[in-house]
Parts: structure tokens; C-alpha cells; sequence
């Protein structure tokens, strides 16, 4: 059967709103795919070469962002700030392992979340669960919960907003190394992992400065100057990722230009539903993440849907097992794919098998827990002789108290001082500067 990007409507899909008014969606996906594309196919070919590197060992691999953009929080600070933790975490990265890091922002189009329960409740009022602010309104009300495909269009509009800023601070100097002082955040900076980044900063400026003297032209140098950074979200909303699908010109490919990489998710990558068959048609990377109770044949169906023609950085697949469950679970799912000769990447969600509620009421993830998912990820791949591909991660530029530990440890009592998630709980810029060294560890003894 021949795939276009809306023969997904004739397949089971899972995750998708109760659209009230369908005229009304038809009318804003329409108006949608006449949209310029927020990326580009050539940008998209370079980030699948790059995980081609990934997927043969030479590179690593840094996903990471908010669990559920929000609406309201999309400002030139909020972006920078994010940004610089990601900025941080790969120059740590870099540093202390000597890998290439691969820096891939779960932003610019995050802004659908699926739901294991259709309704929540709060007193005594039940409301559909809240899906992300390209469906509806956070607020514990009738009317915000009610779907509206206007908002598709207004997902576009601040995504198109994010994607110029990332650009302009990639590409625009903010990115060059020789500002890597400047990335430390006052309320880092003052931390221990603050601290702890400093050291590696100076070293990197006296490398810099050494060059310089040796007679390199440091500004001639690109890799010095600007930093590449890819976008990625999951492909939850197919209407709105069909709409800004398009074929290349003069070419059987086609692409899905509402980011670089699209992946799906637990609850939506059924083989013969209406995601896997969307994501099977298009030329992006594709993520696809593997939870503890994927059987290897499974995965395997998967693997030979998303990536028949076995083609390094065509796909990522991401354990999201628990730390108390992946060095059980995990080994079996690697060896049968590489078996079967599937080129992926292999990275490591160590943060949603590891939610839990607290008695007080609130989503949370204990550092320690999400960094031994970690090393038990690094263990596996290290006994058995396969490359630990990449990690992904949910975090905030904000000094945010959503999850539990760290260097400067968020305790359980503090949780309510400033948890502003409107889905799942981020780690704080101080939290992810520790996760990052604990990682550049692992790579180092790997």
C-alpha cells in the first residue's frame, strides 16, 4: 500500500482529542499545510547523519527539554534558559569523555502529552484530562478542557517564535565557546555544580587562548563559533504533524517539517496503529521509545516498520524501564535487535519509570533513582559489547522544586516552593549539571 501522510486515518489511533467541531479542524489542518515549514529537509539530513554517528559509537547522544511546553512560557529569557542548561550539560559532556555530543531540544513543539486516564478529578468535579496547550487550557475548568483547533494554529506561531531564537543563539555567537563563562546561571553558579562547571570553563578558555597564540584564527573556526541544535517532539497530534508534512521536490521523500526528529510514545506505538504507519512514511529520525513490558518481537515488528532498509540514524530506540527494572529487561531487547542488524541508537529515558506521587500530593522522580536507570543502561551495553547511545531528559532552565535529591538537594517537604510543572516533573539546572557529570563518568569508563 502506497503511504501518504493522511492514510493513518484509516488505522486505530490512540491519544486523540474529542474534537467538538470537525468543520473546525478540517478548516485549521487546511489552513495549517499551507504554512511554511519550521525546519528543513537538509537540516533533518544532518541530524540523521549525526546519529549515524551515534548509532556506530562515535557520538553521543543529548536529548533533552520540557515535558510539556507551555503557551505561556515561551520568552526569549525562558528559551535562553533552557538552553544554556542543554549548552552546559554538552560541554561537560564533551569535555570529560571526548565524544561529540549531539544536542537534540525537546522544544519548539512539545506541547501534547498523552494521558493514561481520559478524565481526572479534582474535589468533586471530573474534567478530561488536560493533553497539552495545543488541545486545550490547563485550568480546572469546563470550557478551558474543551477542545479547539485554533490552538493548532497557535502551536505553529510560538513554535515558528522558539525555532528563530534557538537559531539566532546558535548560530549568532551566544553559542561560542569562548562565551562558555557566561552559560552558568547566577543561581548555578553559586552551587557546587556551578562551581564544578567553572573549573572545566577555564580549562577550555585556556585552551582557547593557547590556539590563539599557536596561530589559529579561532573565528575562522565554525565549530568554535556556532553550535548545530536539532528539535524534537512526539508525534502525539496527527493532524497537525500530516498538515506540515510535504514531499520533497523531485524526490519520492517525504517530511514532516514541524521538527527534526518525531518520536512516539508508550501508549501510541501499537504496530498496526495509526502512529507507527505515520512515522513509517516519513524521512525524519524517529524515536521510539521501548518500555519493560515490550516483548523482543515486538520491538523487532517495530524496528522492521520504522527502519526496513536498517539505515544508520533512521532510528532511536529509548528504554524507559525503571532503575529497578532495567538490568533485567533491558539485555534481551539489545541483543535481539542487533541481532536482526537494526543500526539504532540506543538511549536511556531515565525519568518517566521513575515517577511516583508523593504523600503530599505531587509528581515527582528522585535524582538518585533517575541516575541509577542510568548506570544500569551503561552496564547493560557494557557487558554486552553495544554502544550506550544517549540519554533523554526532562528538565528546565528554572530553579524549579520538582524532583527530589541532587547536590544541593530538593527535599520532600520542599516540593511545594516552586513546582510549576503543568504535566510531569523537570530537573532543575542544578540537577542536571549533576546528572551530566555523572554521565560524563560512565562514558569515560565505558
Amino acid at each position: 500500500m502506497v503511504w501518504t501522510p493522511w492514510d493513518w486515518t484509516e488505522y486505530p489511533a490512540a491519544q486523540q482529542p474529542d474534537w467538538p467541531d470537525p468543520v473546525a479542524l478540517e478548516s485549521a489542518t487546511k489552513e495549517l499545510s499551507s504554512y511554511p515549514p519550521l525546519v528543513f529537509p537538509n537540516e533533518v539530513r544532518s541530524l540523521t547523519e549525526a546519529l549515524a554517528g551515534a548509532a556506530r559509537g562515535r557520538a553521543f547522544l543529548l536529548q533533552a527539554g520540557d515535558c510539556a511546553e507551555s503557551f505561556y512560557d515561551h520568552s526569549a529569557s525562558s528559551v535562553k534558559r533552557r538552553l544554556k542548561v542543554i549548552l552546559q550539560m554538552a560541554v561537560v559532556l564533551t569535555y570529560s569523555s571526548g565524544v561529540p555530543v549531539i544536542k537534540l531540544g525537546r522544544m519548539a513543539g512539545q506541547y501534547a502529552k498523552p494521558r493514561s486516564s481520559p478524565t481526572e478529578k479534582f474535589r468533586d468535579l471530573e474534567l478530561p484530562s488536560f493533553r497539552g496547550h495545543i488541545i486545550h487550557d490547563d485550568a480546572f475548568d469546563v470550557e478551558a478542557r474543551r477542545p479547539d483547533p485554533q490552538r493548532l494554529l497557535q502551536a505553529y506561531d510560538i513554535s515558528a517564535a522558539t525555532l528563530n531564537l534557538l537559531r539566532s543563539f546558535t548560530k549568532g555567537g551566544f553559542s561560542d565557546l569562548s562565551q562558555v563563562h557566561n552559560w552558568n546561571q547566577e543561581f548555578v553558579a553559586a552551587s557546587p555544580e556551578g562551581e564544578r562547571y567553572e573549573v572545566v570553563a577555564s580549562e577550555i578558555t585556556r585552551a582557547l587562548k593557547f590556539m590563539a597564540a599557536c596561530g589559529i584564527d579561532l573565528g575562522a573556526e565554525r565549530a568554535l563559533g556556532q553550535v548545530d541544535f536539532w528539535t524534537s517532539h512526539e508525534a502525539l497530534l496527527l493532524g497537525y504533524e500530516s498538515a506540515l508534512t510535504q514531499q520533497e521536490p523531485n524526490t519520492d521523500s517525504f517530511y514532516d517539517l514541524s521538527a527534526h526528529m518525531l518520536w512516539v510514545g508508550e501508549r501510541t506505538r501499537q504496530p498496526d496503529g495509526a502512529h507507527i504507519r505515520f512515522l513509517s512514511g516519513i524521512s525524519n529520525p524517529i524515536g521510539c521509545k521501548v518500555g519493560p513490558k515490550t516483548t523482543t518481537s515486538e520491538l523487532i515488528d517495530l524496528c522492521s516498520i520504522l527502519d526496513p532498509k536498517q539505515r544508520p540514524g533512521r532510528l532511536t530506540l529509548i528504554s524507559r524501564m525503571g532503575h529497578n527494572q532495567i538490568r533485567e529487561v533491558l539485555p534481551p531487547l539489545v541483543e535481539a535487535v542487533r541481532k536482526e542488524g537494526f543500526p539504532v541508537v540506543w538511549a536511556c529515558d531515565p525519568m518517566h519509570g521513575n515517577t511516583f506521587v508523593s504523600d503530599n500530593g505531587f509528581k515527582t522522580r528522585r535524582l538518585e533513582e533517575v541516575l541509577d536507570e542510568i548506570k544500569g543502561f551503561f552496564e547493560v551495553h557494557r557487558a554486552l559489547g553495544t554502544w550506550p547511545g544517549g540519554v533523554h531528559i526532562e528538565l528546565t532552565g528554572d530553579d524549579v522544586t520538582e524532583c527530589l535529591g541532587g547536590s544541593a538537594e530538593v527535599m520532600m517537604e520542599e516540593l511545594d516552593s516552586n513546582y510549576n510543572t503543568i504535566c510531569d516533573p523537570r530537573l532543575n539546572a542544578k540537577q542536571s549539571l549533576d546528572l551530566a557529570y555523572r554521565v560524563a563518568e560512565l562514558l569515560i569508563d565505558n
